[in-house]
């Protein structure tokens, strides 16, 4: 993460010509440096987590985009929900988050993560949506979803990394600024 003066001195220049063109490119050199080394902490339940696997193992091979599955949360900047989530493990999964240094970024990968499933839907013990406990970035849906639909959506997270700027207001407890909440990403 950059350092806080270096954003406050962005900040107090980018109404300049001069400072937006210098903003510009240190934006593209470090967002770049940043979207292809991002660290996911795999925090898989169920099925899903099969699938995330497979797209980390050879044939899929996530090393290509940098992408090295993290055992802490400390090292990570990505958290993939891969799974149903019941009302037992939300604490857990809302602890991990907060543990994450910021920048951090949330993928939900299949049904129950993303709304709780076609079959747990209505049970008592399952979180309808892990956007209920921890702000997501990007949805997959699919059940369970293919290991393209998560490359596809690791890469939409690049393109997320890829629009910070030095010039952003710095994150509080994992809010972002009002001017950087993106549409959220969905597709099928």
């Amino acid at each position: 993460m950059i350092d806080e003066p270096i954003r406050r001195i962005a900040r107090k220049y980018r109404e300049s010509p001069a400072g937006q063109s210098l903003i510009k490119i240190v934006d593209k050199v470090l967002n770049t440096g940043r979207a292809c080394s991002v660290w996911p902490l795999g925090f898989g339940l169920a099925c899903c987590a099969i699938e995330m696997m497979a797209t980390a193992a050879s044939r899929f091979d996530l090393d290509r985009f940098g992408m090295i599955m993290r055992p802490s949360p400390r090292q990570a900047d990505l958290m993939i929900v891969a799974g149903t989530v019941t009302m037992k493990m939300a604490p857990v999964l809302e602890q991990l988050y907060h543990q994450m240094p910021e920048p951090k970024y949330v993928l939900a990968m299949g049904s129950c993560a993303v709304s709780g499933g076609r079959f747990y839907r209505d049970a008592y013990s399952v979180v309808n949506g892990v956007d209920r406990i921890v702000p997501v970035d990007v949805y997959i849906p699919g059940c369970p979803p293919r290991p393209e639909g998560l490359i596809k959506g690791l890469l939409d997270i690049h393109d997320i990394i890829r629009r910070d700027s030095i010039a952003d207001a710095p994150y509080t407890e994992g809010k972002r600024p009002e001017y950087r909440q993106y549409p959220r990403l969905r597709y099928d």
